[in-house]
């Protein structure tokens, strides 16, 4: 029985993909820490913004509500 025998630009070629991938899997990792990490900065600030908002609708209502104590107690006096 023959031994099979390959051409050599064919492992040539095959090597040459494997090393391309492997040069350049480092900086597709990098790429993705930094996706997720921007991600994460951007729904921080989201959440904040929206607490900020949530929080000035408190401070317009108590001062709504001061507002008609005063005028209450300034129209019984």
């Amino acid at each position: 029985m023959p031994t099979p025998t390959v051409n050599s630009q064919i492992t040539d070629a095959v090597t040459q993909t494997n090393v391309k991938v492997l040069g350049e899997s480092p900086a597709q990792a990098t790429a993705l820490a930094y996706q997720s990490y921007s991600n994460a900065v951007g729904l921080a600030l989201e959440n904040a913004m929206s607490t900020q908002g949530g929080m000035q609708q408190v401070a317009n209502a108590s001062t709504s509500s001061v507002c008609t104590m005063i005028i209450k107690a300034g129209a019984s006096a």
